[in-house]
């Protein structure tokens, strides 16, 4: 270190000292140092005297850590620490004499620590490291071990302190190499069993899909649900539809594409709450072809960061029922355009014959080395049709769901051998005036009824098709129908759930045609309350097909249709007012929203779309099903036979709440959860009937119940407030309804082909098919009806059409033309210029510069700017609205959901 220089002239250095009062300034103060001092060293002799009077100095502690002592001093010496100390240390140390035998062995590998450090814990106690012949797994001669079993391995995976792979696990069961491939399939028999996973690099982890060695993550809340450390006061920030975050490797299945044409996939049967993430596939490897939509793979998956994920393909697990992924779209300037609106990229034809407009089905082909842009490439496999020709529309919808068409040859075979039905032991009902009543365009018809009064209330009699004399127990036209689950209807086809021999031949109750049948015979009192019912097994001959139209007509113009009898009519209305009258005293839930009809030209052209009328006719025939369908279920329950109830439950709270927010736009209020009955529902919609909002009030209650379904546990029906309720009335379309049947048959002891006690295991199986077979048909049903009002309304872009606001989203609003109900989107560039933010609590789209407000049911003026027939695809442009305030002004709706005098606030940033 440098010696300072001499002070300042004219400036004395600072001693850190001063005289006594009354002594006398010693001349040499300054030039005394003092630990820290500047100034210059005192003088010989005074320091030798000084160093002779000093007391002797205890020896310094030497610091425990270098943090107590701070900087140290220039004249201490800076001691030798660390490894640098130990080396020293080693070096200085006596040696010990070698031993003549063989050396023991090595002691684990330590860190080094410092050597003034007194606080360092205790070493650990060396264990001994296996031999390098060991590590290679050879036994010098000796037996090779046995192969662990599944449960040492879970034993030993569940206790790993870090990631291990197959390395590690057989050095620590001592395996040899020529044990390795048993290892490994052991391993991959554990992985398809769901014992272990990969763990990242092949590693495996335990079942619950964390790696290996690594702990579950402990809850970090209080006991209030904060995150511990979280400030007390401060509050609790709340992310709307964020997850939490997924494993590392997951099955994941695509969705769609994105623009570019890439795969966009989420997590295989994601069951949490909000909307799945979204995962963002990489390329495929070059030679490997590309994802399509609706392939199942495993995935590595990365964070992106807004609750988004890069995926990486690790294995591919195949499509629905392990088909190959297929694409389904229309030839257009040589590649291949999806049919389905989610998919945004398009396909280019490298093989497969295929021209022009044609509706094709293609696979991915392998790309080449090194090409990861532009079109994938795609191979023709099938051509099913030409865009544009009658039933196109159909025939993508078809395919789109994986709906099948084709019936075996087996089951076919034996529809085609069904003959007609004799009386024998069956009741003989030819001589009762039974009619059909169905839809003008049906070409099935499963049920006829009847009534009459008696002694001051009613009899009434329901027959249906007997289908379960003609479809056996696990026979191949049983194993069909049991596949289709129900029939599909749409604008130009029917696709059966039967073939057509049996659907529109010998099941079908034709006029004047004998016909097996199930009845039953139902008596009511005056008021609609029934009395008793009987059920058995007849033979029947229909007096007249009628259509809703026609009977309507009849009863509208006091005459009796197609040379009934007189008073026949009149006996059906009277009856069906009794049932009505019970219904309304039972409050069930009465939703208005009228269908939609498309009429189409022999050549398959849309003519127009028109609401379907709702009569009393149609009511008339619902009023007698459902009376037989809680028949049906109350005899299974009496017989103590399996049943295949139709199950409703109640709106989940989620949803009721949602519900409940919307409702008070219009000062409506909801009961809570706990007392909610249908007929609170009922009164909600008698409150807006003929006002503007009708429709959207009806709309959105629909969209607040749960789906019903099928189930062999009974929950009851809420929409129909009915204790047990089961589909008995139309076994040609709806296999739950041949369940019941076969059951009643079984109960009744009406026959051999009765419910066999396979089909009574299977049941809950049998539930969850069918109810999903159901949803993709109503699914399909609409993506025609959707895809026809597309090519309806293509030669009417451009111009403008009322309409009004049917949902809103956080990319946009979805509008539904008045004059059609064809529903189209309008996106944010579609609407005034402003930054647009979803207010779900009040169903808005609210302007965060100018404050306007679009709420959920307002009237606007659109004007179309696109309509896809091969999609169903179309958008609007907004062109007038009334926007309101977010704090009022004229419409705004009154409620604590409003900022009263002030515009929309939205978050910063």
């Amino acid at each position: 270190m440098k010696r300072p220089g001499p002070p300042p002239k004219g400036k004395k250095p600072y001693t850190g000292t001063k005289p006594a009062k009354g002594q006398e300034r010693d001349p040499h103060a300054g030039r005394r140092k003092k630990t820290g001092s500047t100034g210059y060293p005192r003088p010989p002799e005074e320091a030798a005297q000084a160093r002779a009077a000093a007391p002797e100095a205890k020896p310094a502690r030497p610091p425990r850590d270098r943090r107590e002592t701070g900087f140290e001093t220039v004249q201490k010496p800076i001691p030798v620490r660390g490894r640098k100390a130990a080396i020293a240390a080693a070096a200085e140390a006596p040696r010990a004499p070698r031993p003549a035998k063989a050396r023991p062995p090595r002691p684990v590998r330590e860190t080094l620590r410092v050597v003034e450090d007194t606080h360092a814990p205790a070493p650990l106690p060396p264990r001994e490291k296996p031999s390098r012949s060991q590590r290679r797994g050879e036994t010098g001669g000796a037996e090779p071990r046995p192969m662990p079993s599944i449960a040492q391995l879970q034993v030993f995976l569940g206790g790993a302190r870090a990631k291990v792979g197959r390395n590690e696990i057989a050095r620590h069961f001592g395996l040899t190499s020529e044990q390795r491939p048993a290892l490994r399939a052991l391993l991959a028999s554990m992985q398809e069993a769901g014992i272990a996973a990969p763990a990242g690099k092949r590693r495996p982890a335990n079942p619950e899909g964390r790696p290996v060695g690594r702990p579950e993550a402990k809850p970090t809340t209080r006991p209030g649900g904060r995150p511990e450390g979280w400030p007390e006061g401060r509050p609790e920030r709340r992310h709307e539809g964020r997850h939490e975050a997924l494993p590392e490797m997951l099955p994941v299945e695509v969705f769609g594409t994105d623009a570019d044409g890439e795969p966009l996939a989420r997590p295989l049967n994601w069951q949490g709450e909000g909307r799945p993430p979204l995962i963002y596939m990489r390329p495929e490897a070059a030679g490997q072809p590309a994802l399509a939509p609706g392939e199942r793979v495993l995935a590595r998956l990365k964070p992106v960061g807004g609750g988004k994920y890069e995926g990486r393909s690790f294995k591919r697990l195949g499509g629905p029922e392990d088909a190959p992924a297929r694409i389904l779209g229309i030839v257009q300037n040589g590649q291949i355009v999806p049919t389905d609106k989610k998919q945004k990229g398009h396909w280019q034809v490298v093989g497969g014959e295929a021209r022009e407009g044609d509706i094709v089905l293609a696979e991915p082909t392998p790309q080449g080395a090194g090409r990861h842009f532009g079109p994938k490439p795609a191979r023709v496999t099938e051509v099913l049709g030409r865009m544009g020709e009658a039933k196109s529309v159909s025939l993508i919808c078809i395919h789109a769901h994986g709906i099948p068409t084709e019936f075996p040859p087996e089951a076919v075979a034996q529809a085609e051998a069904a003959r007609g039905t004799a009386l024998g032991k069956r009741t003989d009902l030819r001589a009762t005036a039974l009619v059909t009543i169905d839809g003008e365009d049906a070409r099935d018809f499963d049920d006829a009824v009847f009534a009459e009064e008696d002694g001051g209330g009613w009899r009434i009699i329901v027959a249906i098709a007997d289908v379960a004399h003609y479809v056996r127990p696990s026979t191949a036209l049983d194993l069909e129908a049991r596949r289709r689950g129900n029939s599909v209807y749409f604008p130009d086809r029917v696709v059966p759930m039967l073939p057509e021999a049996l659907s529109n031949g010998w099941c079908s109750l034709r006029p004047r045609e004998d016909r097996g049948c199930l009845f039953v015979e139902m008596r009511f009192t005056a008021d609609g309350e029934k009395i008793g019912h009987r059920f058995g097994r007849g033979l029947m001959r229909s007096v007249a097909r009628l259509t809703y139209e026609e009977l309507q007509a009849a009863r509208d113009e006091a005459r009796e249709p197609q040379d009934l009898q007189p008073g026949h009519t009149a006996r059906l209305y009277g009856a069906f007012e009794a049932l009505l009258g019970a219904r309304t005293r039972r409050g069930t839930l009465e939703l208005d929203i009228p269908e939609r009809r498309v009429v189409l030209s022999p050549e398959g052209q849309v003519l127009g779309v028109a609401p379907r009328p709702r009569l009393d006719s149609h009511k008339l025939i619902e009023e007698f099903m459902v009376a037989a369908n809680v028949c049906a279920a109350e005899e299974l329950e009496r017989l103590v036979q399996p049943t295949m109830y139709r199950i409703h439950d109640r709106p989940s709270d989620q949803k009721l709440e949602g519900l409940r927010q919307f409702l008070q736009q219009f000062a409506i209020n909801m009961p809570p959860g706990n007392q909610l009955h249908p007929r609170n529902f009922s009164h909600v919609l008698a409150m807006v009937k003929g006002a503007p909002h009708e429709r959207l009030v009806n709309e959105t209650v629909l969209r607040s119940q749960s789906q019903a379904a099928y189930a062999p546990d009974n929950i009851g029906h809420f929409g129909l407030a009915l204790a047990r309720y089961a589909h008995f009335t139309s076994p040609i379309r709806r296999y739950a309804d041949l369940m019941i049947h076969r059951a009643l048959i079984r109960g009744l002891k009406l026959g051999a082909d009765g419910l066999t006690e396979a089909e009574a295991t299977e049941m809950p199986a049998i539930a969850d098919a069918i109810t999903s077979t159901e949803r993709r048909a109503a699914a399909a049903e609409r993506d025609a009806v959707d895809r026809y009002l597309a090519a309806f309304m293509s030669s009417r872009v451009g111009e403008t059409f009322s309409a009004r606001i049917s949902g809103v989203t956080r990319f946009g609003m979805f509008v539904a033309v008045d004059e059609t109900g064809a529903q189209g989107m309008v996106p944010f560039s579609a609407m005034p210029e402003d930054r647009w933010e979803e207010d779900p609590a009040t169903q808005s789209l609210v302007g965060r510069r100018t404050g306007l407000r679009f709420t959920l049911g307002d009237a606007v003026e659109v004007a179309l700017r696109e309509a896809n027939a091969m999609t169903g695809a179309m958008q609007f442009q907004l062109r007038q609205g009334v926007p309101r305030a977010a704090g009022g002004g004229p419409g705004a709706a009154k409620g604590p959901h409003r900022h009263r005098g002030k515009p929309a606030r939205g978050r910063r940033g």
